[in-house]
């Protein structure tokens, strides 16, 4: 493969990367002209990214079956399409009940994205490059989250809150052409591929049954729902109850990611000296009490926007280094449903973080107390999984060297 195509390659596979975590936080600082836009609270506009998460959720269940049957591109510009359409409803969305239901089919649409993505690594590249390929995707996952609130603050300055999804139409578009044009085919359609709802079913069911599975995705899911709980109040805490600019709420967002990606980062080195297990051990502890001490705080009033966000980030710190760990090892005692196991995985930290963020919406509170409490629940929740959950491991299955940066 000559640089240029390599190039190009990784150029197309970052872009569909990037397509979904710029739908989710691209929007966050508009949540307030939103509300004033559609006659309803910023807290209800939540709502519309809940439905997103759950868009994404059944994609990743839909998509992996899709992508083995009719071979790669067909499903991806499915996806892409209906991204597309479901955007265009968003942009005209005249009603929060609207704009809930086309985000739902957004996300539904630009899931394909991603997971075609990170398949069509396994089908394009060599097996000893591909670490490196998915690092990369990794650097974009990361980043997204620190550019999009930025790009959103500005444009939500400017312009009228539905600009942001005009712009996701032209990046959908855009992509769309790239993938058309010069992402090639890697996988032809397989016609013995079952898309019976027993078989797949039965698969499924066969993964959550490994207790392993069970406690490390669903413990690794709760955790990972502190984040999902952050991007939905992050907006409503900074801007509405703190009263900072919308400039400055991308600045801050993208400080906070810093946390989360730097830590993920720090666990490769933590993993060269202790065990994953170990691992989440102490830092699924270290949650429970930094959230509670916020939630404990938040009913107290001790905290400002200076300590609000010390506690957001010692919350996305444990998150960020948990979760390699909580994957590597949920999916450490399959040989054969690798990708159904990855799905499912997924599929649950999108519902129980569409939960959490639904949650948000329940607590009539404006300040903080909504977020923290969420968190808490979330943590101990998880620590409660993680308590039971071992007991019924029989045969542990470690997580094998590099496992982590596949689990990304």
């Amino acid at each position: 493969m000559t640089k240029k195509k390599y190039f190009f390659l990784i150029l197309i596979l970052g872009s569909l990367t990037a397509l979904a975590p710029f739908s989710i936080d691209m929007y966050l600082p508009a949540f307030q002209a939103i509300g004033n836009s559609l006659h309803t609270s910023t807290a209800q506009v939540a709502l519309s990214l809940s439905s997103f998460f759950i868009g994404i959720s059944a994609g990743q269940l839909l998509y992996g079956p899709l992508l083995d049957r009719f071979g790669r591109k067909p499903p991806l510009y499915f996806g892409l399409a209906l991204y597309i359409v479901a955007s265009v409803g968003c942009y005209y969305s005249s009603s929060l009940q609207m704009l809930i239901i086309m985000r739902f089919f957004e996300a539904l649409g630009g899931c394909a994205a991603s997971v075609a993505a990170m398949t069509m690594v396994r089908d394009l590249f060599p097996i000893e490059d591909s670490a490196k390929v998915y690092a990369l995707l990794i650097l974009v996952l990361g980043a997204s989250p620190m550019l999009a609130p930025t790009a959103g603050s500005n444009i939500i300055s400017v312009f009228e809150w539905q600009v942001i999804f005009l712009i996701l139409i032209i990046m959908a578009a855009l992509i769309f052409i790239a993938v058309f044009f010069f992402l090639p085919e890697s996988y032809g359609p397989d016609p013995t591929y079952s898309l019976k709802p027993v078989p797949i079913i039965n698969n499924f069911l066969q993964v959550i049954k490994e207790p392993q599975f069970f406690t490390y995705a669903v413990a690794g899911a709760f955790m990972f729902a502190g984040l999902f709980t952050y991007v939905a109040s992050s907006s409503i805490i900074f801007i509405g109850f703190f009263k900072i600019s919308k400039p400055a709420f991308g600045w801050v967002f993208a400080g906070l990611s810093v946390g989360f990606i730097g830590s993920s980062q720090v666990n490769s080195r933590l993993i060269k000296y202790y065990k994953s297990e170990q691992i989440i051990n102490v830092t699924m502890i270290c949650m429970v009490i930094i959230s509670a001490v916020f939630f404990i705080g938040s009913l107290k009033g001790w905290f400002g926007m200076a300590g609000t966000i010390a506690m957001i980030f010692g919350v996305l710190c444990c998150v960020g280094i948990a979760s390699p760990n909580n994957s590597a090892l949920s999916l450490a005692p399959f040989t054969k449903n690798v990708g159904s196991a990855s799905a499912l995985m997924g599929a649950l930290q999108m519902a129980i973080g569409a939960l959490a963020s639904y949650g948000i919406t329940l607590i009539k509170n404006q300040g903080t107390l909504p977020m923290a409490g969420v968190m808490a629940a979330s943590s101990v929740v998880a620590f409660a999984v993680l308590f039971i959950g071992k007991r019924f491991i029989k045969n542990k299955v470690e997580a094998v060297a590099g496992a982590s940066m596949a689990a990304h």
